[in-house]
């Protein structure tokens, strides 16, 4: 092994992967010299080998901020902790402690979850115990569940909105509790950038801590409702975020202190977290009409977030600040509301959040958690069912470095964040937990390579999470999976996710309902697939062909092909024996798919709305920006219209009673 493939193991830097068919894959050593630089160890000459390798163990050396275990199990301490008959005192939450063994540098066992400061003669450290497994599905009884998916920003309501919010997700979730449903899955609700008209994908956010203002409905508190807006097929974000902006400026200015005082004493509740990131809402509404891009086009002084400028500027624009913090509080509270409505129209789970995989490299929680960031890479995928030509998200999250040196705390932030106002999360690109394909600045997914991350510590601490929240864990786990990744989110109790199009037989044919894992969550298909009709009629090959997305060699002859045996191969598993619908007729195979999908062995089955309604067009392309129209859809209707239609009732009851007659007395 050669210096730099040492110092790469010794970082977490894959130098060997194994790509979807099996072989695997040497990444060269220029491109591993170039993502080790930007981890912080530069290898580009002896001298700095050298200096890299006194980096590493100095921090392999270093006592950990927090260590994590289960219950129940003894621990054995780090080497870099003190290892001889010392005293060791457990503080617990209340502020109680006592005292705990330690013995041959081994820690007694703690059967009560939670986090523990442990006092080891003069040092201290966090200690994380967590239950054997998340809060199970099991929990709610010997059931098996269903319900939609849906895309908020696609809801219409009885009043006309230029996108749906929280208040037409409340209605959803009404409609759709009195149906029967017990969970709803959202997109996610992560802090995008304010008023900006561009950056509008819930899947590249400003921070994964707080919630998009955009979304807040008024009315849910009682406040004077937002002015009735009409809107079109399509979204239009770049008129609508800004409006939607400036009316919520304008109710913010007719607030009595009364309001204001509660405002103000429910954010500070929040911690001083939820006030830097209402700073630097502030300062990105003041310098983006500039036409900064973010933090790193600000002037260099309101780079640091605890710097002069910043608190400077915090006091002289006190007002904005309290804007901001007031949007905030009403989508904490609109949000809190639609969950409420879930769960008392009869849902047992709710709304099951979407947790994304990443956030914008230059938005609120990269400036705020400087140095517990990655920076100079962004993460992706590699060639992958999803992504045939790999993908570059452009995206920054956590880097394995910046969690162990904070003991995990912006993780077990974020975690708490997403799971407050839900039953269930959701987390895009489970993968991420073990290992992120990570790619230099301005380079392709094919310049990438995997990087490592804790995986058993931060498995363990969202069981944690998830147990104190009481809510389900879903593991997004399509794609290239690490090494013995089902097995062990399996054994955690998080389900994982098993999407028709993927359930393959060895012969490419789909496997019947009794064959998906009875742990996971079924669907028809994510906002990143073909519809169901889509899928039948072709739509899909439609955008490939337009947008030159065929592999190589491959024309829509072959492609046209191709889905003709598929479509066999589809309705020999789900058509009951029924004779074969022609292209142009996908609503006998919509409702096929869901019996299929009501039929799983899956304890949680959830199907998009876009197929309980049978559309054509699906949400997201994934590899794509402007070429499809991604998270601009809008229903033709208000839900309660569509779902009151006969035709989606009827595919409504075909889910609902393929979940009964599978499952008789669950």
């Amino acid at each position: 092994m050669t210096p730099i493939e040492e110092i790469a193991a010794a970082a977490g830097v894959a130098r060997i992967w194994h790509d979807i068919f099996g072989s695997d894959q040497v990444i060269p050593e220029a491109r591993l010299a170039r993502i080790l630089a930007a981890l912080g160890y530069p290898v580009g000459s002896a001298a700095e080998i050298a200096r890299s390798r006194d980096q590493l163990a100095g921090e392999a050396a270093t006592p950990p901020a927090m260590i994590v275990t289960e219950a129940g199990i003894g621990t054995a301490l780090p080497a870099t902790l003190p290892q001889g008959d010392i005293p060791a005192l457990l503080v617990c939450e209340d502020g109680t402690s006592r005292p705990i063994a330690l013995a041959n540098g081994r820690l007694a066992a703690v059967t009560e979850p939670g986090y523990y400061r442990l006092v080891l003669g003069k040092t201290e450290l966090t200690l994380a115990v967590a239950p054997p497994t998340c809060h199970g599905i099991d929990a709610l009884g010997d059931r098996h569940f269903w319900g939609p998916a849906v895309q908020i920003p696609a809801l219409r309501g009885a009043t006309p909105t230029p996108f749906g919010g929280f208040g037409e997700l409340a209605d959803a979730a009404r409609l759709f509790a009195a149906r029967g449903a017990d969970a709803m899955m959202i997109n996610p609700v992560h802090a995008l950038f304010p008023g900006h008209g561009a950056g509008y994908s819930p899947y590249s956010p400003s921070s994964r801590l707080f919630l998009n203002t955009a979304m807040a409905d008024p009315a849910l508190l009682g406040l004077p409702p937002l002015a009735a807006a009409p809107g079109g097929a399509l979204i239009d974000w770049a008129g609508a975020l800004p409006a939607r902006h400036a009316a919520l400026r304008a109710l913010f200015a007719t607030l009595d202190a009364e309001t204001r005082a509660r405002i103000a004493a429910d954010s500070a509740a929040e911690g001083p977290g939820l006030r830097r990131h209402a700073i630097f809402d502030a300062l990105d509404t003041r310098f983006r009409p500039t036409g900064a891009d973010g933090w790193r086009a600000w002037p260099a002084a309101f780079h640091d977030p605890d710097g002069a400028a910043v608190a400077e500027f915090a006091r002289e624009e006190a007002e904005e600040v309290e804007f901001h913090l007031f949007t905030q509080w009403l989508a904490r509270e609109g949000l809190s509301a639609a969950q409420a409505a879930a769960r008392q129209g009869g849902m047992a789970i709710g709304l099951i959040a979407d947790l994304a995989v990443g956030v914008h490299g230059a938005g609120s929680d990269s400036w705020s958690l400087r140095g517990q960031m990655l920076d100079g890479l962004t993460i992706g995928a590699p060639p992958d069912p999803l992504g045939p030509q790999g993908q570059n998200w452009l995206l920054s999250s956590f880097s394995p470095r910046g969690l162990r040196d904070s003991g995990y705390a912006p993780f077990i932030a974020m975690l708490r964040a997403t799971l407050a106002r839900a039953g269930g999360l959701r987390i895009d690109h489970a993968f991420g937990l073990a290992r992120l394909w990570v790619v230099p600045d301005g380079q392709s997914s094919a310049e990438g390579a995997y990087l490592s991350y804790p995986f058993e510590d931060m498995l363990r601490l969202a069981a944690l999470e998830s147990h104190r929240a009481q809510a389900l864990i879903v593991a997004e786990d399509l794609g290239t999976k690490p090494f013995g990744f089902t097995e062990a989110i399996e054994a955690k109790k998080m389900l994982g996710m098993r999407v028709l199009w993927f359930e393959r037989a060895g012969d490419q044919g789909f496997i019947g309902p009794q064959d998906y894992a009875p742990m996971s969550l079924a669907m028809t298909g994510t906002h990143d697939t073909a519809t169901v009709a889509g899928w039948w009629t072709g739509r899909d090959l439609d955008w490939a062909e337009k947008l030159h997305r065929f592999g190589p060699g491959e024309s829509r002859a072959d492609a046209d092909a191709h889905r003709a045996w598929d479509r066999g191969r589809l309705w020999g598993t789900i058509g009951a024996g029924a004779p074969c619908p022609a292209v142009d007729d996908p609503a006998p195979v919509v409702r096929a798919a869901l019996r299929h999908l009501g039929h799983t062995a899956s304890r949680l089955a959830l199907a998009p709305l876009e197929d309980l309604l049978a559309l054509r067009e699906q949400p997201n392309l994934p590899g794509t920006i402007d070429d499809h129209p991604n998270w601009r859809r809008r229903l033709d209707a208000p839900l309660a219209e569509l779902l009151d239609d006969p035709t989606t009732a009827e595919r409504i009851e075909t889910l609902a009673t393929a979940r009964t007659e599978a499952f008789p007395g669950h």
